[in-house]
């Protein structure tokens, strides 16, 4: 059985940072590239960043490039998201998933499973 429970999220200032953390139950994380996404109200799920099974390969939206890092830990079966220099549009639920193969996607039509997700709310 896969779950997904992420962490870290909270009320920060622009300019500031949070990391969230994402941590996987069950075999075989470390085949599967990894995402995160998020959805803000009112507005559909969108992708922020993507990073594959052995870590060598990431890809970010462009709205979150630059400031945003993905990383993951294989023996710890988690993935990280570490959030700099945010603002209030980047206020939202954010979701960890796991992909369906091992390389980077940006669909979430192509990631199979799903984390509760986590509130992060940037003030201005």
């Amino acid at each position: 059985q896969v779950q997904l429970v992420e962490s870290g999220g909270g009320l920060v200032q622009a300019g500031g940072s949070l990391r969230l953390s994402c941590a996987h139950t069950g075999r075989t994380f470390s085949i599967y590239a990894m995402g995160w996404f998020r959805q803000a109200p009112g507005k559909e799920r969108e992708f922020v960043a993507t990073i594959s099974w052995t870590g060598g390969t990431t890809s970010y939206a462009d709205s979150v490039k630059g400031r945003f890092t993905i990383s993951r830990d294989n023996a710890k079966n988690t993935v990280s998201l570490q959030m700099n220099s945010l603002k209030p549009e980047d206020t939202a639920v954010y979701y960890c998933a796991r992909g369906a193969r091992s390389t980077i996607v940006t669909s979430a039509y192509d990631y199979t499973y799903w984390g509760q997700g986590t509130q992060v709310t940037v003030s201005s």
